[in-house]
């Protein structure tokens, strides 16, 4: 099978990078700034149909979520539009397309684990964004698989677990949100079944099966158990305190509740997934 990864420097398109070229998989291509930019339609339409990939896996995105309140062009061109071509000119080609997306998608009112069925409501540009480019991707491409993933993090580009390792030696005591409630996602993990996937629906076409999916990690924490399990794996001597989301005010409203319900992807695709804390271990064992 021809692969096409779009976005493959940053975390989660390195990490299935990584995986391919560890499993000796053929045919795959890359595709990510400055060859391969996704807000320039002729550069999208010219890269696919000059490919001719049988299936596509789109980590692009535009990630900056405070920065989008104020950048919303920048977010709009590469999470909707951009998403539009890709859905666009795949379809022309016939081919598959497995689109990376958000739980920021919803609203976070919810006090159970959230399944795909649950009605979307961002609060934010960028989760607006997100889900603007879902329907999109739908609308133009009707062949495609969208996950939808919450707290990704990895040792590659910007995200908590590298945050808080920096912070923890800069500082004595630091402050963490601790009534945002869901579960980290370790990049990999993701990356290893965005993968299988892929390679099942070579074997079996008939196993992909185009919808919304939810994948995170097993498990359930807040922003400041995370902090705290990070600091004791890495044995890092600093103090976690606990705090409101009232009291870090960011430009962004955060979805205060976003446990995802995983049934879905398990049952469709044979996954099994890691409890969050055995996926920071391997974080740290990497």
């Amino acid at each position: 099978m021809k692969i096409l990864l779009i976005g493959n420097k940053g975390q989660l398109g390195t990490c299935i990078e990584n995986i391919t070229k560890e499993k000796s998989m053929q045919n795959i291509f890359y595709a990510d700034l400055p060859e391969f930019d996704i807000s320039d339609e002729n550069c999208v339409k010219e890269f696919l149909f000059q490919i001719q990939p049988e299936l596509i896996i789109n980590c692009a995105a535009y990630t900056n979520v405070d920065k989008a309140e104020i950048e919303k062009e920048k977010a709009q061109l590469v999470n909707v539009d951009g998403v539009k071509w890709i859905g666009t000119y795949s379809a022309q080609i016939n081919t598959k397309v497995i689109h990376i997306s958000t739980d920021y998608v919803y609203d976070g009112t919810s006090n159970k684990p959230i399944t795909e069925k649950e009605t979307t409501n961002p609060l934010s540009v960028y989760g607006n964004s997100k889900l603007q480019g879902e329907l999109m991707l739908f609308a133009t491409n009707p062949n495609s698989l969208i996950i939808r993933t919450s707290w990704l993090y990895s040792h590659f580009g910007n995200n908590f677990v590298k945050t808080m390792l920096n912070l923890g030696k800069q500082k004595d005591t630091i402050k963490v949100v601790s009534d945002q409630i869901g579960t980290p996602t370790y990049a990999r993990d993701l990356a290893a079944t965005i993968i299988k996937i892929a390679q099942k629906s070579e074997t079996d076409p008939k196993s992909f099966v185009p919808g919304i999916y939810h994948y995170s990690n097993e498990g359930v924490c807040s922003w400041y158990d995370f902090a705290v399990m990070i600091f004791k794996m890495a044995q890092i001597n600093c103090g976690v305190v606990p705090i409101f989301t009232k009291d870090f005010p960011t430009p962004a409203v955060r979805p205060k509740f976003s446990l995802l319900d995983k049934t879905l992807i398990k049952e469709q695709f044979d996954v099994i997934i890691p409890h969050w804390v055995h996926s920071l271990e391997d974080f740290f064992r990497n």
